[in-house]
């Protein structure tokens, strides 16, 4: 009987400007293993299925618990967390392949600094340094209010949601639906509303909310099941609003 093994089909690059290439390997089969855990051991044993001894992988992982977002890449076409895909619920050979959205550093490691570029641009924070006394010492947020944000706060940054995004790519100014997800968020926030109409500015120009398609990718595939959808849909009233406000204070 023949061994089992554990077949992966990886597309590599060894530089940001280099051409990528196809390279399989094959390792001994083990119950329990994720993406990541049987990388750890490719990293450990670079040979690849031809019997060369190879540079090993190169990938991000940080948490192992699906909260950072690091491990996102394709597996089996499917943008998601390495971490939680699971061999044994994988059709072989596994393929894996760095995010198409993103420019490569090496292999499966991408550079998603324009995302983090885009939380920069709509002020995805809650501007409140130090102790910040508002003299309102009951809860300002109903439970059933802050169950509803709660969801949007699991936000990972992971970059699934810009990945599955048809109107997110190299030659579109779109910022995508993670920061969206989080405008809608901070603008909901108590504190966060008080910087609402500025945020609501940086999405209402060329890149902005009008460049999204509502093709519903981003939710589908979101990890933790954001409902970005609801969120550009709000955000489509919220800047409606804003428009004509700042229309008629002119």
């Amino acid at each position: 009987m023949a061994e089992k093994v554990i077949h992966f089909k990886i597309k590599r690059q060894d530089r940001p400007d280099s051409e990528p290439y196809w390279e399989e390997f094959r390792m001994p089969y083990a119950p329990q293993h994720n993406v990541v855990s049987a990388l750890l051991y490719l990293r450990e044993h670079p040979i690849n299925a031809r019997g060369q001894r190879v540079p090993p992988v190169v990938w991000e992982s940080n948490c192992m618990e699906e909260v950072c977002g690091a491990c996102s890449m394709l597996v089996n076409g499917v943008p998601r967390q390495a971490c939680a895909a699971l061999i044994d619920e994988l059709e072989q050979p596994i393929v894996l392949e760095p995010l198409s959205k993103f420019p490569v550093i090496r292999d499966l490691q991408v550079d998603r600094q324009k995302m983090f570029d885009a939380l920069a641009k709509v002020r995805a924070w809650v501007p409140i340094d130090g102790s910040w006394d508002i003299h309102r010492h009951a809860p300002l947020i109903s439970p059933v209010e802050q169950s509803v944000r709660y969801v949007f706060s699991r936000c990972m940054t992971c970059g699934c949601c810009m990945e599955a995004c048809p109107q997110y790519h190299e030659g579109s100014r779109f910022i995508g639906p993670a920061p969206l997800g989080q405008v809608a968020m901070h603008n909901a926030h108590p504190t966060g509303k008080f910087f609402k109409a500025d945020r609501l500015r940086a999405i209402m120009g060329p890149g902005g909310i009008t460049d999204c398609g509502n093709a519903q990718n981003c939710a589908k595939v979101c990890p933790k099941d954001i409902p970005l959808t609801e969120a550009i849909g709000e955000l489509g009233r919220q800047t409606t609003a804003q428009w004509l406000r700042d229309l008629l204070s002119r």
